[in-house]
């Protein structure tokens, strides 16, 4: 399935979410502190499909983050075991693939992800995300660079990092 597909998917359940739930879309967006318009954007499957916007939705309305990623409810609640290559995946933007690495796992504390970057040359514009509570990263390969309150980290290969996320 292609990233167009996936995103008209999740639009479809945003805007599912919200018609069971009787809510306008202002109201919905007003609830999880999101922009009306950004909300609207993504629920017409017109812009990128934030993680931490579906985040901030999954946790105000108790459902699992999966089943607005994937339309899957997580079934497992003592272990979950994800083989090699074998994660749940979707496709956010040409930038970044999102590959679950927990998906089967109900009311989990944490979302671990693999995250696949495309690499940017420096004079393109970066894109700032921000959502609330910690985050977990750890290189596989590459570079990256992190800009943490006006901090610049660069991270190599087999870094990581921790922080507040927000």
């Amino acid at each position: 399935m292609n990233m167009e597909d996936q995103i008209k998917q999740i639009s479809e359940r945003l805007r599912g979410l919200r018609e069971v739930l009787e809510l306008t879309a202002d109201e919905l967006a007003n609830s999880c502190n999101i922009s009306p318009e950004e909300y609207k954007a993504a629920e017409t499957g017109n812009s990128d499909i934030s993680v931490s916007m579906l985040q901030k939705i999954a946790r105000k309305y108790n459902i699992a983050l999966d089943a607005l990623m994937f339309g899957e409810e997580p079934k497992m609640n003592t272990y979950f075991v994800t083989r090699a290559g074998m994660g749940t995946s979707i496709e956010r933007t040409k930038a970044y693939k999102y590959q679950s690495l927990a998906a089967g796992f109900k009311n989990r504390g944490a979302d671990p992800f693999i995250v696949t970057v495309e690499p940017k040359d420096e004079s393109e514009p970066v894109h700032f995300n921000s959502h609330s509570g910690q985050e977990f990263n750890y290189l596989l390969e590459g570079r990256m660079k992190f800009l943490i309150r006006d901090q610049e980290i660069i991270l190599e290969k087999g870094d990581s990092i921790y922080f507040n996320s927000e």
